[in-house]
């Protein structure tokens, strides 16, 4: 097997396969169940979240993950749903028939809709749903530990001059990326150096040609 390599290149985006995928469940822009695995044959779901997390549990990931600053109410809304569902009304198609609570992307879109104030929405840079929808996504895959704990590893697989480029798409990604790439230099200053001080960002021309990349930060990480 491969014992070292030269370099190690590592794109956190998501597909837009998964994206454009309804049954994944992983975009704001369709109607669909809320499934957001990235691996299908993992047991939790973003569906089973909202069903089953309680009203402080869902606003502190709300706010952990998505950096959502009207957590609470979106959390408060989505629990007051479940118990108008609950007192008779059908619930929505989705991964459970027999759910109480908003299961479709559709209607937590509106959930979150309602929750926020209009000024908000509409000067907001990114869709006002993103922020949810990441933090629903990193919690069903585990996304940040599994980071955390890749980057070590990954550092020790490079050979001499060998790079390690990590591409993150939002700030808690670049965080971990950044500050995981310090620590392997401060503490390894002979074996490890970051090439990156600062993240290189995509041009306008890039941006132009594809929007997705609009967020996109780069870092470097060298084996001495």
């Amino acid at each position: 097997g491969i014992e070292k390599v030269d370099g190690i290149l590592l794109d956190l985006g998501i597909s837009s396969y998964q994206l454009e995928n309804p049954n994944r469940g992983f975009s704001f822009q369709n109607d669909a169940p809320l499934d957001m695995r990235m691996d299908q044959s993992d047991d939790l779901t973003a569906a089973d979240i909202i069903n089953f997390y309680d009203e402080k549990k869902l606003a502190d990931l709300f706010y952990k993950y998505g950096e959502e600053r009207f957590s609470r109410r979106i959390a408060r809304r989505i629990v007051e749903r479940r118990g108008q569902n609950l007192r008779g009304q059908s619930p929505q198609r989705g991964l459970s028939p027999n759910s109480p609570s908003p299961i479709t992307s559709g209607e937590l879109v509106e959930i979150i809709k309602k929750s926020t104030p209009p000024k908000y929405r509409y000067w907001q840079k990114i869709h006002f749903a993103t922020r949810v929808f990441q933090a629903l996504r990193i919690e069903v895959n585990n996304e940040l530990n599994i980071l955390e704990d890749f980057i070590p590893g990954a550092a020790e697989l490079l050979k001499g001059d060998g790079v390690l480029t990590i591409i993150s798409f939002h700030s808690l990604e670049d965080r971990i990326v950044k500050h995981s790439f310090r620590d392997l230099a401060e503490k390894n200053s002979e074996k490890y150096k970051v090439l990156t001080k600062k993240p290189l960002l995509p041009t306008e021309g890039e941006i132009a040609k594809n929007p997705r990349a609009r967020s996109a930060k780069m870092r470097a990480l060298e084996a001495n």
